[in-house]
C-alpha cells in the first residue's frame, strides 16, 4: 500500500546529527561536497550539493552510511541530488552499494533528481531496479509501500 508523503512529513522536520568527523569534512573550505540531512519518522532525507567525485568519494560514502544508519524500516532513505553540479561514476557505485545494504534491512533508497542525466546514468548502469529516481522528495516518500 502506498502512503502519502504527509505521513512522513510532520509539521516540523528534525535535523539529523552527523558525526563530528563528517561535519568537519563537509565543512572544510576545500570540500566540493556539501549536504544537509533531515529525519521524519522512519525516513531520512539527504540533500546533496556541489560535486561528488573520486576526491570526496569517502566522504560521500560516510554521509550515506550515517544517514542509512538512522533510517528504520521501511524508510525510505531519500537522496536528493538536485543540488549536485557533478556526479562521478564513483557516486553511483556508492549509492548502489548503499541501496543493497538498505534493502537487506528492509529499507528502500530512492534518488531525487530533475536532471535527466541522472536517470539515464542509472539506467545505463543497469541500476534502475536498485536506484529508483523520483522527481521530488514528496514523490519519493509517497512511493514507499508500508507493510500492513
Amino acid at each position: 500500500m502506498n502512503v502519502s508523503a504527509a505521513e512522513f512529513l510532520p509539521s516540523s522536520l528534525n535535523h539529523l546529527t552527523l558525526s563530528t568527523r563528517l561535519v568537519a569534512e563537509l565543512g572544510d573550505a576545500r570540500s566540493t561536497l556539501r549536504a544537509t540531512t533531515q529525519r521524519s519518522g522512519s525516513a531520512v532525507m539527504v540533500y546533496a550539493g556541489g560535486e561528488v567525485d573520486a576526491c570526496n568519494e569517502n566522504t560521500w560514502r560516510r554521509l550515506l552510511d550515517e544517514a542509512a544508519a538512522a533510517v528504520s524500516p521501511p524508510g525510505p532513505l531519500v537522496v536528493d541530488t538536485n543540488g549536485l553540479d557533478f556526479i562521478g561514476c564513483c557516486a553511483f557505485s556508492v549509492l548502489a552499494e548503499q541501496a543493497r545494504r538498505c534493502r537487506g534491512r528492509g529499507v528502500e533508497l530512492r534518488l531525487v533528481s530533475l536532471q535527466p542525466v541522472v536517470a539515464r546514468t542509472v539506467a545505463a548502469c543497469g541500476l534502475t531496479g536498485l536506484l529508483p529516481v523520483d522527481q521530488s522528495v514528496d514523490a519519493a516518500l509517497s512511493a514507499v509501500a508500508v507493510p500492513e
